[in-house]
Protein backbone atom coordinates (compact mmCIF):
# COMPACT_ATOMS: atom_id res chain seq x y z
CA UNK A 1 0.00 0.00 0.00
CA UNK A 2 1.39 3.63 -0.69
CA UNK A 3 1.59 5.92 2.21
CA UNK A 4 1.67 10.49 1.81
CA UNK A 5 -0.34 11.89 -0.69
CA UNK A 6 0.48 12.10 -4.65
CA UNK A 7 -0.75 14.83 -6.90
CA UNK A 8 -2.29 13.90 -10.16
CA UNK A 9 -1.92 16.71 -13.07
CA UNK A 10 -3.37 16.87 -16.64
CA UNK A 11 -1.52 19.21 -17.92
CA UNK A 12 -2.77 21.10 -21.36
CA UNK A 13 -2.25 24.74 -23.18
CA UNK A 14 -4.26 26.76 -21.38
CA UNK A 15 -5.34 24.62 -17.85
CA UNK A 16 -3.96 22.20 -15.45
CA UNK A 17 -6.26 20.20 -13.93
CA UNK A 18 -5.39 19.00 -10.31
CA UNK A 19 -6.24 16.01 -8.00
CA UNK A 20 -4.42 14.75 -4.87
CA UNK A 21 -5.00 11.42 -3.20
CA UNK A 22 -5.92 10.47 0.72
CA UNK A 23 -2.88 9.99 3.10
CA UNK A 24 -3.51 5.92 2.32
CA UNK A 25 -2.97 6.46 -1.00
CA UNK A 26 -6.25 4.93 -2.49
CA UNK A 27 -8.91 7.57 -3.87
CA UNK A 28 -8.16 10.59 -5.77
CA UNK A 29 -10.05 14.16 -5.02
CA UNK A 30 -9.88 16.96 -7.63
CA UNK A 31 -8.28 19.89 -6.13
CA UNK A 32 -8.63 22.71 -8.76
CA UNK A 33 -8.40 23.87 -12.50
CA UNK A 34 -5.41 25.77 -12.66
CA UNK A 35 -5.98 28.66 -15.62
CA UNK A 36 -2.51 29.32 -16.99
CA UNK A 37 -1.12 32.71 -17.11
CA UNK A 38 2.58 31.93 -17.44
CA UNK A 39 5.20 28.86 -16.27
CA UNK A 40 6.43 30.89 -13.04
CA UNK A 41 3.03 31.20 -12.19
CA UNK A 42 1.64 27.93 -12.41
CA UNK A 43 4.86 26.07 -10.92
CA UNK A 44 4.36 28.47 -7.94
CA UNK A 45 0.40 27.69 -7.56
CA UNK A 46 1.38 23.88 -7.55
CA UNK A 47 4.35 24.69 -5.12
CA UNK A 48 1.49 26.17 -2.80
CA UNK A 49 -1.00 22.93 -3.14
CA UNK A 50 2.36 20.59 -2.70
CA UNK A 51 2.93 22.43 0.21
CA UNK A 52 -0.77 22.71 1.85
CA UNK A 53 -1.77 18.95 0.93
CA UNK A 54 2.37 17.72 2.34
CA UNK A 55 2.62 15.61 -1.27
CA UNK A 56 5.66 13.66 -1.97
CA UNK A 57 5.00 12.70 -5.61
CA UNK A 58 3.67 14.27 -8.40
CA UNK A 59 2.10 12.20 -11.28
CA UNK A 60 1.63 13.43 -14.75
CA UNK A 61 -0.57 12.16 -17.55
CA UNK A 62 1.10 11.62 -20.79
CA UNK A 63 -0.59 12.48 -23.98
CA UNK A 64 0.14 9.72 -26.30
CA UNK A 65 -0.92 8.66 -30.01
CA UNK A 66 -3.03 6.20 -30.29
CA UNK A 67 -0.61 3.89 -30.98
CA UNK A 68 1.48 4.58 -27.99
CA UNK A 69 3.92 7.06 -29.46
CA UNK A 70 4.23 10.56 -27.76
CA UNK A 71 3.57 13.72 -30.39
CA UNK A 72 3.95 16.72 -29.42
CA UNK A 73 1.96 17.72 -26.69
CA UNK A 74 3.62 14.79 -24.87
CA UNK A 75 6.64 16.55 -25.51
CA UNK A 76 5.46 19.88 -23.96
CA UNK A 77 3.79 18.27 -21.10
CA UNK A 78 7.80 16.84 -20.45
CA UNK A 79 9.17 19.53 -20.54
CA UNK A 80 7.20 21.16 -18.36
CA UNK A 81 7.38 18.64 -15.92
CA UNK A 82 11.04 18.86 -15.81
CA UNK A 83 10.45 22.84 -15.20
CA UNK A 84 8.77 21.61 -12.26
CA UNK A 85 11.30 19.31 -11.22
CA UNK A 86 14.10 21.89 -11.47
CA UNK A 87 11.95 23.90 -8.93
CA UNK A 88 10.73 21.32 -6.79
CA UNK A 89 12.43 18.58 -5.74
CA UNK A 90 10.06 15.65 -5.76
CA UNK A 91 9.91 12.73 -8.05
CA UNK A 92 7.34 13.17 -11.04
CA UNK A 93 6.00 9.93 -12.71
CA UNK A 94 4.18 9.53 -16.18
CA UNK A 95 0.66 8.24 -16.54
CA UNK A 96 -0.86 7.38 -20.13
CA UNK A 97 -3.88 10.29 -20.08
CA UNK A 98 -5.45 8.69 -23.63
CA UNK A 99 -9.03 9.46 -23.57
CA UNK A 100 -9.01 10.60 -20.13
CA UNK A 101 -11.09 13.80 -20.91
CA UNK A 102 -13.43 11.91 -22.81
CA UNK A 103 -14.57 9.71 -19.87
CA UNK A 104 -14.50 12.97 -17.78
CA UNK A 105 -16.90 14.32 -20.17
CA UNK A 106 -18.71 10.55 -20.28
CA UNK A 107 -18.95 10.97 -16.38
CA UNK A 108 -20.08 14.96 -16.05
CA UNK A 109 -22.76 14.16 -18.61
CA UNK A 110 -23.87 11.08 -17.16
CA UNK A 111 -23.91 13.34 -13.49
CA UNK A 112 -26.34 15.97 -15.17
CA UNK A 113 -23.15 18.47 -15.06
CA UNK A 114 -24.60 21.08 -17.22
CA UNK A 115 -22.04 22.28 -20.35
CA UNK A 116 -20.66 25.28 -18.76
CA UNK A 117 -20.05 24.11 -15.62
CA UNK A 118 -18.28 20.60 -17.08
CA UNK A 119 -16.04 23.65 -18.97
CA UNK A 120 -14.58 25.06 -15.81
CA UNK A 121 -14.43 21.26 -13.98
CA UNK A 122 -13.41 18.93 -17.02
CA UNK A 123 -9.33 19.18 -16.81
CA UNK A 124 -9.49 18.40 -12.82
CA UNK A 125 -11.86 15.59 -13.23
CA UNK A 126 -9.27 14.53 -16.11
CA UNK A 127 -6.35 14.44 -13.28
CA UNK A 128 -8.28 12.68 -11.16
CA UNK A 129 -9.01 9.64 -13.49
CA UNK A 130 -5.17 10.01 -14.16
CA UNK A 131 -4.16 9.90 -10.32
CA UNK A 132 -7.27 7.51 -9.76
CA UNK A 133 -5.94 5.09 -12.57
CA UNK A 134 -2.43 5.49 -11.23
CA UNK A 135 -3.75 4.02 -7.61
CA UNK A 136 -5.49 1.64 -9.23
CA UNK A 137 -2.06 0.02 -10.70
CA UNK A 138 -0.05 0.31 -7.58
CA UNK A 139 -2.44 -0.85 -5.17
CA UNK A 140 -2.87 -4.33 -7.21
Amino acid sequence: MLTGRIMGLDIGDRTIGVAVSDLMGMTAQGVKTIKRTSKKNDIDEIKNIIKEKNVNLIVSGLPKNMNGTVGPQGEKVKKFCELIKEEIDIDIEFWDERLTTVAAEKTLITADVSRKKRKNVIDMMAAVLILQGYLDYKVK
